[in-house]
């Protein structure tokens, strides 16, 4: 009934319903930018900060241009923004010793600093989503039982080729890249970060799914209007 007091009250024009959304960008461009800034300050190793970091100097350029030709899930941007951070904190402390890393070692008596395993199993978690995206708004793969495994399969590659990356680093650097490889005297460190990140993407493919396919068919319409 208009004018009715009972009638839930409409969006606010200064404040539509998807503002909040929109400015999710910006805010999380805030955070790391922020964060690896504060990652670069007194970092333990330049050299090793840059190679740990560098998807991100490379990356987050990339991301910000594309924003109104390619916009991206929420989702996709809270991931890529975490994993920023991870990034970043594990260049400024080198992933052997992150402090957090050293109290769970300590608090569960491992044998090594775990931080390295867990951003080899963000290097799977956060790629499936980014790949997953961009297999289902660039290919005919949205909605085929493919989509899944071609995904997992991509995140894998990737793993595989970092660890090529860090086997080049080592092969030029000597043991100045010793805090790069972060190996911790682990002779199955490469076969490790490979299976923490096939672990990783599956676990997201697996979770993330549904979520996923909400958002990017909410972001069609907004695509299609040119928003």
């Amino acid at each position: 009934m208009p004018g009715s007091a009972l009638a839930p009250p409409g969006p606010h024009p200064a404040f539509p319903e998807h503002a909040p959304r929109k400015a999710l960008p910006a805010v999380l461009l805030a955070v790391v930018v922020t964060g690896m800034a504060l990652s670069a300050w007194h970092a333990h190793d330049p050299m090793t900060w840059l190679l740990e970091t560098v998807w991100v100097l490379v990356g987050l350029p990339l991301v910000v241009l594309g924003r109104r030709r390619f916009p991206l899930t929420s989702l996709l941007y809270c991931l890529l923004a975490a994993h920023a951070l991870v990034l970043a904190v594990g260049g400024h402390y080198t992933y052997a010793q992150v402090p957090l890393g050293d109290w769970v070692r300590d608090t569960f008596g491992l044998d090594r600093n775990p931080y390295d395993r867990f951003g080899h199993l963000m290097q799977g978690f956060v790629p499936a989503v980014l790949v997953r995206e961009l297999l289902s708004r660039t290919s005919p793969l949205r909605g085929s039982r493919w989509l899944a495994p071609l995904t997992v399969c991509a995140c894998l590659a990737f793993s595989a080729l970092f660890e090529m990356f860090e086997w080049a680093a080592a092969v030029i650097g000597g043991h100045g890249a010793d805090a790069f490889l972060a190996t911790q005297g682990d002779v199955w460190d490469t076969q490790w970060d490979m299976f923490c990140a096939l672990i990783g993407a599956t676990v997201s493919v697996l979770v993330l799914s549904r979520v996923h396919d909400r958002q990017l068919d909410a972001l069609a319409p907004e695509r299609t209007s040119g928003a």
